[in-house]
């Protein structure tokens, strides 16, 4: 197990939200990170008085939660609005929000294995607001404390790393999303960038539509961040190294060029 492997393990769990108490967990963190936090400028609270912030796609959509171990409190959660297969013509939110640049287009093939990543968020003040809500510090010595910090990896690595089990565990090789640049900036870091596909829209605060292949992303990480690629994989047990046979049954070419033509 490499250090960030062990930091990760150490400070985080990943939990599926396929239960409906974990659910209301999932759209009250939402209600809270979005609503109260305003990280969606465009939510107000008084539209959820149960302070559960959910929507018409929730139906068709798999939840992941980010617990923080050492306190046991929920501090991120995201979303992966799946394809409705037996109406592949539905549309994602980003098709419907935000322009693409010519020539990007999602045909039926890629449609059903395409899922859009939506509601990616982190509870930001966390660990600023951990004395207030009484929560144990791992030490008192304020030099261990920095060092805790330091090594803790950013939820949204933890986010990240939910998603790729997701996708693995519903025959997805597509994504789309609609994101804040600087999130895909902190993605980057850990060779996690999604590829532009149009120009930047007000939708929820400055958004650009995003699309990747989850296998270039894959195949680059191996190459370029093998630590992490053997976190998000569990070390090729939850995706191989060898993308080939994946490729050759679900990837035809012709959806595969645009996406290459601009990383």
């Amino acid at each position: 197990m490499n250090d960030i492997e062990a930091a990760f393990h150490q400070y985080f769990e990943i939990v599926t939200a396929d239960t409906e108490e974990l659910l209301k967990e999932v759209f009250n963190l939402r209600f809270r990170i979005l609503c109260v936090h305003n990280t969606f400028p465009d939510f107000s609270k008084t539209k959820f008085p149960d302070e559960l912030e959910s929507d018409e796609y929730d139906k068709r959509s798999v939840h992941i939660l980010l617990r923080h171990r050492p306190t046991g409190i929920f501090l991120g959660t995201a979303r992966l609005i799946l394809p409705d297969r037996e109406q592949l013509h539905k549309k994602f939110p980003t098709e419907l929000h935000t322009r693409f640049f010519p020539g990007f287009a999602l045909n039926e093939t890629s449609r059903q294995h395409t899922a859009e990543i939506s509601r990616f968020a982190v509870l930001s003040d966390f660990f600023r607001r951990r004395s207030k809500l009484h929560m144990p510090p791992q030490s008192t010595n304020p030099a261990h404390k920095l060092q805790e910090r330091r090594r803790c990896p950013h939820p949204s690595l933890g986010l990240a790393v939910g998603i790729i089990r997701l996708c693995a565990q519903h025959n997805i090789y597509y994504w789309l999303s609609s994101m804040d640049p600087a999130l895909n900036r902190l993605l980057g870091f850990y060779g996690l960038q999604l590829n532009p596909i149009g120009p930047s829209i007000n939708y929820h605060g400055i958004r650009c539509p995003y699309h990747a292949c989850l296998l270039d992303v894959l195949e680059r990480m191996h190459r370029d961040h093998r630590a992490i690629w053997e976190l998000v994989t569990d070390h090729g047990n939850i995706w191989p190294v060898d993308l080939t046979l994946i490729r050759a049954n679900w990837l035809p070419e012709s959806d595969t060029h645009y996406i290459r033509a601009t990383r």
